[in-house]
């Protein structure tokens, strides 16, 4: 462990700027070394690495040198409590939600009412030409193919042959197509 003045603890203790950035400087490789052990879902490193300061924060504001305990050992001690404790809670399953979870894409927004209300009319005018252009062979074929059937599948359900079933499909995809 390596030796730190006291007064140097002791003007971090009363709120010094300086010495308690001298403080953390000499303190931080303990700070990520514990960091780097505590890897878990939900605590990456950097919040390991605050967790760490925040043990720092509390071994300076707590240290009591009559005890007999050096400021580093009993700072690391802190640092490495605050960090496993900080993994503790990342791990509980009340976390797992979060922890497992998979993120919204950010630019996905949700339609307002007016996107809304153009797609239901877009919806609605297929369905018209669907209606009016279409053959009912051609209709069933499509249904069937957007339902996800092969083209086997729906000449079999059809009770048609698979070439015919490939023609109509063809030939609704290009009336819907080229229809206005």
């Amino acid at each position: 462990m390596q030796h730190l003045d006291p007064a140097l603890i002791d003007k971090a203790k009363s709120g010094d700027e300086t010495s308690l950035a001298a403080l953390i400087a000499r303190m931080m490789p303990a700070i990520r070394r514990g960091a780097a052990n505590c890897a878990a879902p939900g605590l990456d490193f950097e919040d390991a690495v605050q967790e760490g300061l925040i043990g720092l924060f509390d071994a300076v504001r707590s240290y009591d040198p009559g005890q007999g305990t050096g400021f580093a050992a009993y700072a690391s001690a802190c640092i490495v409590h605050a960090q496993q404790d900080a993994c503790r809670a990342a791990l509980r399953k009340k976390h797992a939600p979060l922890n497992t979870s998979v993120p919204l894409p950010e630019d996905s927004a949700t339609p307002g009412p007016e996107e809304l209300a153009i797609a239901g009319e877009a919806f609605d005018d297929v369905m018209r030409r669907m209606e009016t252009q279409l053959s009912p062979l051609e209709r069933s074929v499509l249904f069937c193919a957007m339902d996800g059937c092969t083209v086997a599948r729906t000449a079999q359900l059809l009770g048609r042959e698979p070439k015919a079933v490939e023609n109509a499909l063809a030939r609704a995809r290009r009336k819907l197509r080229g229809a206005p």
